[in-house]
C-alpha cells in the first residue's frame, strides 16, 4: 500500500496541505490546474463583479466540463481502439487465409513441377525410342 503524502501547495494565493496517497508530483500538478484554471477566470471581466459562491461554483461547473470533455474524449479513444483492435483481427484471419492459399498453390506448383517433369521424361524416352526405330529400319 502507497504511503500517505503530505504536501504544502498554494492555490489562488492561499496556503493549503494536500494529503492523498499519490505522489507529490501528481498532487503538486493537481494545484497547478486549479491555479491555472483560477488565472483563466481573473482574465475575464465578467468573473470578477461575481461573488465568492458564485466564482466557486463556475469554477466547480468548469472543472466538472473538462472532466466530461475529458471522459467522452476516452471514450471515442477507447472506440477507435476497439475497432482497430477489431481491424487488426480481421487482418491477422485474412493473413492466415491468404498463407493457407499460398500454400495450397506452391503445393499444387509443386505436383505440377513434377507431372511436367514426368511428362518430359515421357516425352525424351518416346523421342529415343522413334530414334531408335528409325534407325532400324
Amino acid at each position: 500500500m502507497n504511503k500517505r503524502t503530505d504536501i504544502e501547495v498554494i492555490i489562488n494565493n492561499k496556503r493549503y496541505t494536500l494529503r492523498g496517497y499519490e505522489s507529490e508530483e501528481y498532487l503538486q500538478k493537481v494545484a497547478t490546474y486549479i491555479n491555472n484554471k483560477y488565472a483563466e477566470f481573473k482574465k475575464q471581466d465578467f468573473y470578477r463583479s461575481l461573488d465568492t459562491e458564485m466564482r466557486n461554483v463556475l469554477m466547480n461547473i468548469n472543472i466538472a466540463d473538462d472532466f466530461f470533455k475529458l471522459k467522452k474524449q476516452e471514450q471515442q479513444i477507447e472506440a477507435e481502439s476497439d475497432k482497430k483492435s477489431e481491424e487488426i483481427f480481421d487482418l491477422k484471419h485474412e493473413i492466415i487465409l491468404l498463407q493457407t492459399k499460398l500454400e495450397s498453390a506452391q503445393n499444387e506448383l509443386a505436383a505440377t513441377k513434377s507431372e511436367y517433369l514426368e511428362e518430359q521424361k515421357k516425352v525424351i524416352r518416346l523421342e529415343t525410342e522413334l530414334n531408335e526405330s528409325r534407325k532400324n529400319r
